[in-house]
């Protein structure tokens, strides 16, 4: 029988095996982008020091004391040449907290800090927070904004009522957060992405307004707002840029996933898209584009979805999903897209500036009935005979 020191020294060298794992680029493509083999990060890679405790004395059978459910929807950034993700990491008692992981290359070798992120409370303490957008704003600081879920006090009785809001911290180093205050709105806000750059002379801001916790209600689409103050930032003008629409992969809800891209033909969006279907909620990946000059102003929106689930992505806590949060653009071009699927797991696509502009200005926009579907296949059938 193994003693306890074999047990331990086999757990570790099974996690290295985890961690250090290559990860390669699936040559089948669309032309779009290309997947990876791997998920970058799991559970699994969370810190056996986070799981387990290493005294035979306190723990003689090795058990994992603090379990992980799961490491999902996570904020990208490259900061002095490292790839990190900020992640949303699920412990088996459903609350989520962030916690950086950092990678020599952007697409295997993650790894985990040594602490998960120490985040300031504001206000009313969070039941969870969670997905996290990151943005390296002009003024210098790395903003991170977050869903903030509180217990809605006005269904006392309900224990599944809840509340979305903003959560808005910031910092130079992913190490040591200043927390603000949350972002004051009349609806409830859980997408909110900060603009990188300002805009007359003003903090930018995508929204996601809605009425309720999962409906979104009234709200329309991810909004656009304006505000003074960061640190006590409120929403006062908010004006929809991307609507749902009927019988689209958006026509329940959506949302803006990292901040957008700038690039020489406009800013490149990455959103997600939510609809109905017999399996539930069904999340996608979709694209668009708006105006350098005027980011409120969109000048490409392709139809249909972007990314979808794929095999093994559809399968973990909440099937059919994938959501993105975080992407980073290289020097030389190359982006790299962190997606989770199934509120399970990360993986990494990969393309170019110049290959996701060719998209998005290049394919045909949703005509939002089937026979202008149809018409467009059309157009590209007979432009592909001429060619003969």
């Amino acid at each position: 029988m193994a003693t306890f020191h074999q047990k331990l020294q086999h757990l570790k060298r099974n996690h290295e095996d985890l961690l250090a794992r290559r990860n390669r680029r699936v040559e089948h493509t669309n032309g779009i982008y290309y997947r990876y083999e791997y998920p970058v990060i799991e559970a699994e890679h969370v810190p056996l020091e986070w799981r387990y405790d290493f005294d035979e004395h306190t723990n003689p059978y090795l058990m994992e004391r603090i379990g992980v459910n799961a490491a999902f929807n996570a904020g990208a950034i490259k900061l002095d040449g490292r790839y990190l993700m900020v992640v949303r990491v699920e412990g088996n008692d459903r609350k989520s907290f962030f916690a950086v992981a950092e990678s020599p290359n952007g697409t295997d070798n993650w790894r985990f800090w040594e602490h998960p992120v120490i985040m300031p409370e504001w206000g009313e303490p969070a039941t969870n927070v969670y997905d996290m957008r990151l943005t390296q704003h002009e003024d210098g600081w790395i903003y991170g904004i977050f869903c903030v879920e509180r217990k809605d006090h006005t269904q006392p009785n309900d224990l599944s009522a809840a509340t979305a809001s903003a959560g808005i911290a910031r910092t130079k180093d992913l190490i040591t957060w200043e927390r603000l205050a949350d972002l004051k709105s009349d609806s409830q806000q859980r997408n909110v992405v900060l603009h990188p750059e300002f805009v007359d002379g003003k903090y930018a801001l995508y929204t996601r307004p809605a009425d309720g916790f999962i409906e979104t209600g009234s709200g329309g689409g991810i909004g656009w707002a304006l505000v003074d103050d960061i640190t006590c930032a409120e929403v006062h003008d908010e004006k929809i840029i991307d609507a749902r629409a009927y019988h689209t992969i958006k026509e329940v809800k959506n949302g803006e996933g990292p901040h957008p891209i700038r690039t020489e033909q406009g800013w490149l969006h990455l959103a997600h898209g939510v609809r109905n279907c017999a399996w539930g909620l069904r999340y996608v990946l979709y694209m668009y584009m708006t105006a350098l000059d005027d980011p409120t102003r969109v000048i490409a929106a392709p139809a249909g979805f972007f990314m979808a689930p794929e095999d093994d992505e559809y399968i973990g806590d909440v099937g059919n999903v994938l959501f993105s949060n975080g992407w980073i653009k290289d020097d030389d071009g190359r982006v790299l897209i962190y997606y989770a699927s199934a509120d399970k797991r990360m993986h990494v696509a990969e393309s170019t500036v110049e290959r996701l502009v060719d998209y998005c200005l290049s394919t045909p926009e949703d005509g939002l009935r089937t026979a202008e579907s149809v018409a467009a296949i059309c157009r590209l059938i007979d432009k592909n005979k001429n060619l003969k």
